[in-house]
């Protein structure tokens, strides 16, 4: 279960097995299975289990390329934003992953745990790390975001972070 975590930290586990007892199905559901099946079971039983595990999952976000922002615009799969001077900044990989995840959720605060889950593909609950508030650091002051007064990313008390929606002025 461990590796297909690693592979794709999204990915909904439902376990299913013969191992019925308590510390079996205990045990899995610690290990990071979101659901766990015991035998017999039927194939109406496994769907409704698939169905509620797909709906407790959060959404797919939508693929973003272009981002219009007040100092210009943000191409996520070019990793670089291009300022209204004609001038252009490079974004690291993990700057423009991070970027286009907040981007495709825009308006909606987004825990740290989600994004080291869904952005970094890291375990949160085995990590304790600054390095996210240092990421929203740096793409502030790429993006031209006043960190004291931020209009782009927005830091939501006791939430995480959240993209806000902008348009260009003019």
């Amino acid at each position: 279960m461990e590796a297909a975590r690693k592979a794709r930290a999204t990915l909904p586990i439902i376990i299913l097995t013969a191992r019925g007892e308590e510390a079996d199905r205990v045990r899995g559901l610690r290990l990071g299975a979101d659901d766990y099946v015991v035998k017999p079971f039927s194939v109406r039983e496994l769907l409704a289990r698939v169905e509620a595990v797909l709906r407790r999952s959060p959404e797919r976000p939508k693929q973003v390329d272009k981002v219009p922002l007040p100092c210009g615009v943000a191409d996520i799969p070019r990793r670089e934003v291009r300022y209204k001077n004609g001038t252009r900044c490079e974004l690291s990989e993990r700057e423009s992953d991070l970027l286009g995840y907040l981007v495709s959720n825009a308006g909606r605060a987004i825990s740290r745990d989600e994004i080291l889950t869904r952005v970094w593909r890291l375990n949160p609950a085995k990590i304790e790390t600054r390095t996210i508030d240092m990421h929203i650091a740096n793409l502030r002051e790429k993006l031209h975001d006043n960190s004291d007064e931020p209009k782009v990313l927005l830091t939501v008390r006791s939430k995480g972070y959240m993209f806000a929606k902008t348009e260009p002025p003019g």
